[in-house]
């Protein structure tokens, strides 16, 4: 039998997972994320840990066919980093130093692009070969899958959907330093914002609580059948759901999946962004699916993983 590791390094923690070639998770685990020093740890601690569960688990390095690495930065097509504030990395050549570090086959793609290949291998985009999946937290992140693969670009920042812009009257800027981008009124930050405005000049009742809100506290008002929140949450549909027409005019997705903490909300959130895409979609785009993730945390290990199988098979 052989296998392979799945990494996911987070700002925070690095989650690990120890595959089957047939796909079967046998074990997962986690270690610290060390940003000192401008991370310059984090690879090594990562290589300890791989070669601690190999010799654990009695394996030799025949049996490992390599590692797939998700990096919260994009990630050129060489596994070349040109910085990642998450984890303090400036220029940094990830597959290099990975191999060097392990002397096992590695395989490096950005976080968000990884999970959605995780979520097209075994969550809600499953059997399919063409779709996007949109993280909504604290930021709104993205991945597309054509044809079965990650749409990198020509620098690694493919599927910054983020960024797109579907506000031209904005004035305030984006995080980015842009203005009237998708994150800022449909991630969990973007809807509190949304939320903030309204309840200013609000006059009905409401059960939101003006002084201290958030995303979830939208929601949940939604399901409590609050007029105002059900508004709220229509308008931050509309920008998602205008933005996603767009992509698809591009993409020609057969399903978008929707993860990241804002997600949580469940089955509720699907209408609000299905109904204005399906105003604004071309035609041939009108029947795309809309599910949830559905693997969680475990989205980037399981596409690290993958990078590591479809490699071995091509």
């Amino acid at each position: 039998m052989n296998y392979c590791f799945g990494v996911d390094i987070g700002g925070t923690t690095v989650k690990i997972g120890l595959f089957e070639e047939t796909g079967t998770i046998v074990e997962k685990w986690e270690i610290p994320t060390n940003t000192l020093a401008d991370g310059e740890a984090i690879l090594p601690d990562i290589a300890f840990s791989l070669k601690t569960k190999i010799e654990e688990r009695k394996l030799s390095e025949e049996d490992i066919l390599g590692i797939g690495v998700g990096v919260p930065a994009p990630v050129t097509a060489e596994g070349i980093v040109n910085g990642s504030a998450n984890l303090g990395w400036k220029y940094k050549e990830v597959k290099k130093e990975m191999e060097e570090l392990t002397g096992l086959k590695a395989y490096i793609g950005n976080d968000a692009n990884v999970a959605a290949l995780g979520e097209m291998w075994k969550g809600g985009g499953a059997g399919e070969k063409n779709m996007i999946m949109v993280t909504l937290g604290t930021g709104v992140g993205g991945g597309v899958i054509i044809d079965g693969k990650m749409l990198v670009g020509n620098n690694g920042a493919g599927g910054e959907i983020g960024h797109i812009c579907v506000n031209y009257e904005e004035n305030d800027r984006c995080g980015c330093g842009n203005k009237g981008c998708l994150e800022q009124y449909a991630s969990a930050t973007g809807i509190v914002r949304l939320a903030e405005q309204k309840l200013k000049t609000e006059k009905r009742e409401t059960i939101l609580n003006k002084a201290a809100i958030t995303a979830k506290d939208v929601f949940d008002a939604v399901k409590a059948g609050d007029e105002v929140a059900d508004e709220i949450a229509a308008e931050f549909g509309k920008y998602l759901g205008y933005g996603l027409a767009n992509l698809a005019a591009v993409v020609n997705p057969a399903v978008f999946v929707i993860g990241g903490g804002v997600s949580k909300a469940g089955e509720v959130l699907i209408p609000y962004i299905e109904k204005p895409y399906k105003e604004r979609a071309f035609f041939a785009d009108k029947n795309v699916r809309f599910v949830l993730a559905q693997l969680g945390n475990d989205a980037g290990i399981c596409g690290s993983a993958k990078l590591v199988l479809d490699e071995k098979k091509n």
